[in-house]
């Protein structure tokens, strides 16, 4: 082929490429859409229950296995090193292979492993099945999240996400209501079953949603990303005004690297997302895995009580978000992660005062200030893949998820140590500490609302 008709051809792709995506915003959401987010958002709910199913099953393993505090810790943390792995195998997968069988393989690993865990008989069988089960536990949110954002239109793209985002609070949620009723009654093993079958289903469903057409876009496969635009646009006459495509963001670039995340253009924003997400999640994993435990272990809470008070973590949460999902658009990604994590460190703080604190007092103000830091953990899953481009999206947020992964071991491991030395009100100070950190940290994100994807990242 001659240099003209390349360049000519190449032309042509650009404009076809910049076309899909003006179509694709053109079109209001929809049951297809919506189809997605459910489908996706399954696999979230049970990627979330998976990550927390331990928390339930603990208290009563503790007295089973005779685990002490220290190990309970490492239990906990071992869990999110297998996360870590996932973090980087499946967006790596997600960036060469495809964001729909990358999700269906992690949720496949998650669930089958969840299903192990419930046969294990002793501290060591189930530390191993929990490693390997982080893995897909890992894998699922950074390729779900990157994959939701991509079908999401500019305007009101902060709803549609955090709609979907919704979906893993009330998965925790769920985890802290079954765990409840049904850990006292049919026995901790329960707890897995739940969190694998039905995941089986759900990565069945998985393959047989729509590739991202953004993926398919930026990997030059247009006339597959044509069939999934149409299929978008079959779902309803309507159509919304969209401003004139950014064509040459489009079509696809030089094959991203990892390291590409800490290049010039992308360093300051790749390294406050990063510290972000360690600051955020140290704190909600650290009090979401340790409650139940420190409820019963700590205040002398019965199982039952133990376990209700600690599901009131994620009723919050849900809650928050909701409020969250309907005022990020207006209120902006930045300004609400700022006053969530500043809130947040009020209220823990207030716990490091007087002595040990009441369990009262506890209840209520872990339950709020963990309410109000989920909701910025949501916010930075909607955040994180609107800073990268397509070409290096799941990889980017992978990377992000990666450190909520390193501080989840960390976090609970610390608090493990610092309970059987110095008891709970240094644990509330360090987590308060954290979350300071946290809001002076945020000041640096930039503002993403109602921007298109192809324009905040070159």
């Amino acid at each position: 082929m001659s240099d003209t008709a390349t360049l000519s051809k190449d032309l042509a792709d650009r404009t076809h490429a910049g076309a899909l995506l003006a179509r694709m915003e053109s079109v209001p959401f929809t049951l297809w859409h919506a189809k997605a987010r459910v489908v996706m958002g399954s696999a979230t709910f049970f990627d979330a229950f998976n990550a927390l199913s331990l928390a339930f099953a603990l208290p009563i393993l503790v007295k089973l296995w005779h685990i002490t505090p220290a190990q309970s810790g490492v239990l906990i943390g071992t869990a999110y090193i297998g996360q870590l792995a996932g973090a980087l195998l499946f967006s790596w997968l997600a960036e060469k292979s495809g964001r729909v069988p990358s999700a269906a393989w992690a949720v496949t690993i998650m669930s089958v492993m969840s299903i192990a865990c419930a046969f294990t008989g002793n501290f060591a069988a189930l530390l191993t099945c929990r490693l390997i089960q982080g893995i897909g536990v890992g894998g699922e949110m950074p390729v779900a999240a990157t994959y939701v954002s991509e079908l999401s239109q500019t305007r009101g793209r902060g709803r549609f996400f955090l709609l979907y985002e919704l979906i893993f609070p009330i998965g925790l949620m769920a985890t802290g209501q079954v765990g409840t009723i049904l850990v006292p009654w049919l026995g901790w093993q329960s707890m897995f079953l739940i969190g694998g079958i039905p995941g089986l289903i759900v990565a069945y469903l998985l393959t047989r949603l729509p590739e991202s057409p953004r993926w398919l876009i930026s990997h030059g496969r247009l006339a597959e990303a044509e069939k999934v635009v149409q299929q978008a646009e079959a779902s309803t006459t309507k159509r919304v005004p969209v401003p004139e495509a950014t064509v040459h963001a489009a079509f696809p670039k030089s094959r991203a690297k990892w390291r590409e995340v800490l290049s010039p253009v992308y360093l300051r924003r790749t390294l406050i997302a990063w510290s972000l997400w360690f600051c955020a999640y140290f704190v909600s994993n650290g009090l979401n895995n340790w409650m139940p435990s420190l409820y019963n272990t700590v205040f002398h809470l019965g199982l039952k009580q133990s376990l209700r008070a600690a599901s009131m973590l994620n009723v919050a949460q849900v809650a928050v978000l909701l409020v969250c999902a309907f005022a990020i658009d207006r209120v902006g990604r930045r300004t609400w992660t700022i006053a969530s994590f500043i809130l947040s460190a009020i209220l823990l703080a207030s716990l490091g005062f007087g002595g040990e604190p009441s369990v009262t007092r506890v209840m209520i103000l872990v339950t709020l200030s963990y309410g109000i830091i989920g909701s910025a953990n949501a916010v930075l899953y909607l955040y994180t893949p609107e800073i990268y481009p397509t070409r290096m999206r799941a990889i980017g947020t992978g990377l992000c998820t990666s450190w909520l992964r390193i501080s989840s071991a960390i976090g609970p491991t610390m608090v493990g140590v610092m309970v059987g030395r110095n008891g709970v009100g240094p644990v509330f100070w360090m987590f308060a500490g954290v979350a300071m950190l946290g809001a002076i940290l945020a000041v640096g994100m930039i503002e993403t609302r109602n921007r298109r994807l192809e324009d905040i990242a070159p």
